[in-house]
């Protein structure tokens, strides 16, 4: 006896191996297929898209929130003493906020 693994094992150690290399294969290979077409089905969508008449193409517009000062005026209370300035939890301190009618594509 040699002290190493017993055969019956390293068949199922290494069956196991192929299988789920299979199908980790497999897994990637078809998320990249899935990639591939929306790509593909993205830019024809684009190619015959008018611009978006919210953003005007561009896929983002001024904060409505803050109105692009990146921060809200706060307070816990309903008559303050005093008003905390927070970070804008809309575009989170960005200044912009994506476009809700396009999604920040750009076009319709």
């Amino acid at each position: 006896m040699m002290g190493g693994v017993p055969e019956p094992l390293r068949k199922l150690g290494t069956a196991a191996g192929i299988f789920f290399g299979g199908v980790i294969t497999v897994s990637l290979a078809s998320s990249l297929t899935i990639r591939l077409m929306q790509s593909a089905s993205e830019a024809k969508r684009k190619k015959g898209a008018s611009p978006c008449g919210v953003c005007r193409g561009k896929g983002f517009y001024l904060c409505k929130l803050c109105k692009g000062n990146s921060t809200v005026e706060w307070s816990p209370l309903y008559d303050p003493v005093v008003i905390n300035p927070c970070l804008c939890p809309t575009c989170e301190g960005n200044r912009v906020q994506r476009c809700l009618n396009c999604l920040g594509k750009g076009y319709s």
